[in-house]
């Protein structure tokens, strides 16, 4: 479906999304946070079982209970939708999603530092990251200009001994403040970047900008840009040696404790996980007999 075209005069209301995302949900944050359970600091990562470890193959879900409800179908150019919805919806519904936390340096030698959950590895050889920007590169978030004009970048990975610091470097400041020093985070010297990585991270990336970055346009503002999309290349890795292994190919999921982003202003813990093996299809499909009516 091709969404009918509009101007941003003519709808104004469909546009401008940072200025109408309410990122507090609570008239009083500080007093609902305050009569919460205080933080589990002693949780420790555990392994339960599957949700069905005897599930056998064409066995389905492990819970009829979606049955008794309904999906609703939405036209996200719909008449009425207003495009702010389309945005909570989709980070609300994709999650939890890892968090690229990025230190860049300006040209001018200021560092900057923010957090991007619009991340994600793309591929391991070569090491390929991408971000995502709600912003032109004509009109760039300071990220993305520093980018832009240097073409390096750190990526961090936030973990749960630092997140308030690293939250708080998503605050709108002037371009050329230095989000370092506002959060209290210590930056560490590159090998192959100007860039700094964040000293308290357990796990770092030097970067480069892999190609030329990709721009979206509107679907219903011609020629507006709403997105631009930036693959970035691994070249350097930094781990704290006690998050690893010595061949430095496993992580201790116990020890990295990563941050991911829900929904709203949601970050999640990673502190319970299951285990399953990836099926062989000669091993698991072919020779299995109650398998073979699937394959006819």
């Amino acid at each position: 479906m091709t969404a009918n075209k509009v101007t941003e005069k003519e709808e104004p209301q469909r546009f401008g999304l940072e200025s109408q995302i309410k990122r507090n949900p609570h008239p009083d944050f500080k007093k609902v946070e305050r009569e919460r359970p205080p933080f589990e600091k002693d949780a420790e990562w555990h392994y339960t079982q599957i949700p069905n470890k005897d599930w056998q193959v064409g066995t389905g879900a492990n819970d009829s209970s979606w049955t008794e409800h309904k999906k609703v179908s939405i036209d996200p150019y719909g008449e009425g939708r207003n495009l702010v919805d389309n945005y909570k919806l989709l980070i609300g519904a994709i999650t939890p999603r890892p968090i690229g936390f990025l230190s860049t340096i300006s040209k001018e030698g200021v560092t900057n530092l923010a957090p991007f959950s619009f991340f994600t590895l793309v591929n391991n050889e070569p090491p390929v990251f991408a971000i995502g920007f709600s912003c032109s590169k004509a009109n760039p978030k300071d990220t993305l200009r520093n980018i832009l004009e240097t073409e390096e970048l750190t990526v961090n990975i936030i973990s749960e001994w630092f997140v308030e610091a690293a939250n708080f470097c998503s605050t709108d400041a002037p371009h050329g403040v230095d989000e370092f020093k506002l959060a209290g985070l210590t930056p560490i010297a590159s090998e192959k970047v100007k860039a700094p990585h964040v000293g308290e991270a357990a796990f770092s990336v030097e970067a480069k900008l892999y190609q030329a970055p990709q721009e979206f346009n509107s679907k219903v503002v011609p020629n507006k840009v709403t997105g631009t999309l930036v693959l970035v290349e691994g070249i350097q890795f930094h781990v704290r040696e006690d998050i690893s292994n010595e061949s430095f190919n496993i992580v201790d999921i116990s020890k990295l404790k990563p941050v991911s982003r829900l929904g709203g202003i949601s970050y999640g813990r990673t502190i319970a996980g299951y285990e399953r093996l990836r099926p062989d299809f000669k091993k698991d499909v072919v020779t299995d007999e109650a398998a073979k009516p699937l394959l006819d």
